[in-house]
C-alpha cells in the first residue's frame, strides 16, 4: 500500500460519563502517574513508561499515522466528566486488509485504580461508533485468553475469538454492525 491512504484524525468524543480526548504530548504529566503500575503489564508484558519515555511514544503517536503512512493511529485519552481525572486510554491502529477496506485493531488501557468501573467497556464502545461513522469495515483485538475484563470489553464490541494465536494472545474479530 501507498503512503498516499489520508487516514481519519481523532476526534473528541463524549458519552454520559467520559470525554475521549484526542492524545497529545501534553498528557504525559498526567498520564506517567496512572500508568506507572507494573499490574498493568500482567497480560501484554513490558513495563511502566518513564515520563521521558511516555513523552516520546505520546510524541510518535499523536503523528496520526506510522511513518511509512501505512497505518493510521488514533488514540484517545478518557477523562471522567464528574471530576476531570483521567482514567484510561483507547486506541486504533488503522490499516487496508484489501483494497478499499479499513480495519482497526483496538487496544485499551484502564488505570488499576479506575478499574472495575466500566471505562473500558464505555471508551471502547464510543470509539468503535466513532470508527464504524467513518466507514471501518472491522474491528480486531490481541486479547490474552484469561483477560477476562478484556474479553468482556471485547464481547460488548461483538467481537468474536478466532482460533489465531499470536504470541500469548488470541485474535477476537467483528465487523461493522
Amino acid at each position: 500500500m501507498s503512503n498516499t491512504t489520508t487516514w481519519p484524525t481523532a476526534t473528541p468524543v463524549m458519552t454520559s460519563r467520559l470525554q475521549l480526548e484526542p492524545l497529545r504530548v501534553e498528557h504525559a504529566p498526567e498520564a506517567v502517574s496512572v500508568f506507572d503500575d507494573v499490574r498493568l503489564h500482567k497480560w501484554t508484558g513490558g513495563t511502566p513508561c518513564t515520563f521521558e519515555e511516555l513523552e516520546a511514544k505520546y510524541q510518535r503517536q499523536s503523528a496520526g499515522q506510522s511513518p511509512d503512512g501505512r497505518h493510521g493511529w488514533l488514540n484517545w485519552m478518557l477523562r471522567r466528566l464528574a471530576d476531570g481525572q483521567l482514567v484510561g486510554t483507547v486506541q486504533a491502529t488503522l490499516y487496508h486488509p484489501n483494497a478499499g477496506e479499513i480495519e482497526a485493531e483496538l487496544a485499551w488501557v484502564i488505570g488499576s485504580a479506575h478499574q472495575g468501573n466500566g471505562y473500558g467497556r464505555e471508551g471502547a464502545l464510543a470509539m468503535a461508533d466513532w470508527l464504524r461513522a467513518r466507514g471501518v469495515d472491522g474491528l480486531t483485538a490481541h486479547i490474552h485468553p484469561q483477560h477476562e475484563a478484556s474479553i468482556g470489553i471485547a464481547r460488548a464490541l461483538g467481537l468474536r475469538a478466532t482460533n489465531k494465536v499470536s504470541g500469548n494472545e488470541v485474535l477476537w474479530r467483528g465487523s461493522r454492525q
